[in-house]
């Protein structure tokens, strides 16, 4: 009941507070799962990113186009696995164009990493798929006055 100075009895106080926790719990553990959501997110994006830099730098301190290839893709997933990023799939695109060029001129070595990071445990909000794709690209100079062949 309500007084004539419009405050609710003290008996009536303890049914609206669980009114509100009925309303408000839902919402409270939604934003609570959207933010483990998107660190999770966060967190494999930089992984993806630091496991495209090892493989761009390892590839670019290789001798030849095919070893680079190999120690790019090696590094790649050592770098991955070490994080522990969990990839329902994964893709590594090595660019070793550079290798043909002569010595003398600069050079790069391009690595591109695709990861489809599992989210299946998490998916139990609407609209948050069982993957996400996440990608990144680095870039590694060749050393310009060292020996390189493309097509070893």
């Amino acid at each position: 009941m309500i007084h004539s100075r419009g405050r609710l009895r003290r008996d009536e106080r303890g049914s609206v507070m669980a009114v509100e926790l009925v309303v408000c719990a839902p919402l409270l553990a939604g934003f609570i799962w959207l933010v483990i959501f998107g660190g999770r997110i966060a967190l494999a994006h930089q992984a993806v990113q630091t496991a495209a830099a090892d493989a761009a730098r390892a590839a670019s301190i290789s001798r030849t186009a095919t070893t680079a290839r190999t120690q790019a893709r090696e590094w790649a997933a050592t770098s991955l696995a070490n994080q522990g990023v969990d990839c329902v799939s994964t893709r590594i695109d090595v660019d070793t164009a550079g290798f043909n060029r002569p010595v003398g001129t600069p050079a790069t070595v391009t690595v591109q990493i695709g990861c489809d990071l599992n989210t299946a445990d998490l998916a139990a909000l609407p609209g948050i798929p069982h993957t996400m794709p996440i990608q990144a690209t680095m870039t590694s100079p060749l050393d310009t006055y060292r020996e390189r062949t493309g097509h070893r």
